[in-house]
């Protein structure tokens, strides 16, 4: 078909805000069913979401057999934002209101939607970046004038525009961990900003083989402190889902916990075939968190699994004392019920996640195209 001279075309951030804000739109997704199975856009609910490969798309000749409501408005999505033009075009004649998803899932995998969180008394303005595609959180603490970035991902436009807003400058970029599910962007920004790059040497290696890496990083251990204007924050070493695993904690108010703590659940220890070693790592710190931080502590995760971990505002995030009775990990008592309910969630981890940790630890490089196939799909990074 000959496109129109122009294709009506809507950006991620504006779909993922129709959702959120209830308007009316449908997802039409014309990849491959296997594609769609590796990640597809699940902000919509059921009924609002049509997979038709779009080789078949184009044979059908009127609303009806496509099946999609002609009076809302439709997101078209392929891969790269380049076949949802033509399919959008051919709906559009179809008599609907269509538009393509603007680069398509690769972009939909990077969007991260900020969210401001409340501050403590040290820090002027705490931003939650919420990676919607990957079901990743990361965090931008500013405090005067400086700003120190958590868990950054490979795309940080979003981070340094509310700097820039903020009138502030990067002190440091920080990640809780080695990462398994998404490549880091900490090392690359840290380099060109001229600023530390942290994280606990202990996730400094290949944890399959123990090789060491090969990135520059200022190197955090247990008490340790990152001076971010005129706050202190303090690194707690929380090993078990990776050896050299921290939380961030800011005023004993506030801890970023990365992969250590989740709103539902805890991190896996399995990720490195040392599960036996690290359940009871991991059950060890949880233990000392549970009898260490205080009951009002607001848990700031770096993931989250499911649409219901969501507060009313779109955080995600809870107090402390609120998850020791309902998250079912830290309501656990025994360590032996502990390492057999591990057991018993362990499922299989995606391959890919052997090769992000390469990418992160600095032993394998890859091109943008690699690097968005390797980020496929949600995290796998909680334990059930």
């Amino acid at each position: 078909m000959t496109l129109p001279p122009t294709v009506p075309e809507i950006s991620p951030r504006d779909v993922a805000q129709a959702v959120e804000n209830g308007d009316a739109i449908q997802v039409l997704d014309i990849r491959a069913p296997a594609s769609v199975a590796a990640a597809r856009i699940d902000l919509t609910a059921e009924d609002q979401y049509h997979n038709i490969v779009g080789s078949r798309l184009i044979t059908m000749r009127s609303a009806e057999q496509v099946g999609l409501d002609p009076t809302v408005p439709v997101a078209v999505v392929c891969a790269q934002g380049n076949d949802s033009k033509p399919a959008a075009a051919f709906l559009n004649q179809l008599g609907y209101q269509a538009k393509s998803l603007r680069g398509g899932m690769a972009a939909w995998m990077l969007l991260s939607l900020p969210r401001d969180l409340p501050t403590t008394p040290s820090l002027d303005r705490l931003v939650q970046f919420e990676r919607i595609g990957k079901g990743a959180l990361g965090y931008l603490l500013i405090s005067d004038g400086a700003a120190l970035i958590i868990d950054p991902p490979r795309t940080l436009d979003p981070y340094l525009a509310a700097v820039e807003q903020a009138g502030a400058k990067v002190a440091g970029l920080a990640d809780t961990h080695c990462h398994a599910d998404y490549l880091s962007g900490g090392p690359l920004f840290a380099r060109q900003l001229g600023v530390p790059y942290y994280l606990h040497p202990a996730d400094a290696f290949y944890p399959y083989d123990g090789t060491p890496g090969r990135i520059e990083f200022r190197a955090i251990h247990d008490g340790d402190t990152i001076q971010v204007g005129r706050c202190e924050v303090r690194v707690r070493h929380t090993p078990g889902h990776t050896e050299g695993s921290v939380t961030y904690l800011v005023d004993q108010q506030a801890a970023f916990t990365g992969d250590f703590v989740f709103v539902q659940s805890v991190g896996r220890p399995d990720l490195a075939g040392k599960t036996k070693e690290w359940t009871k790592v991991l059950w060890n710190s949880l233990a000392n968190a549970k009898a260490e931080w205080p009951k009002n502590l607001l848990i700031y995760p770096a993931h989250y699994a499911s649409e219901d971990e969501h507060n009313p505002d779109r955080s995600v995030g809870a107090r402390f004392g609120d998850l020791l009775q309902s998250n079912q990990a830290l309501a656990m008592s025994d360590a032996a019920a502990f390492t057999r309910w591990v057991r018993s969630n362990t499922v299989s981890f995606p391959d890919a996640y052997r090769t992000i940790k390469a990418v992160n630890v600095g032993l394998v490089e890859v091109s943008g195209r690699q690097a968005e196939e390797l980020e496929v799909g949600r995290n796998e990074c909680a334990i059930g």
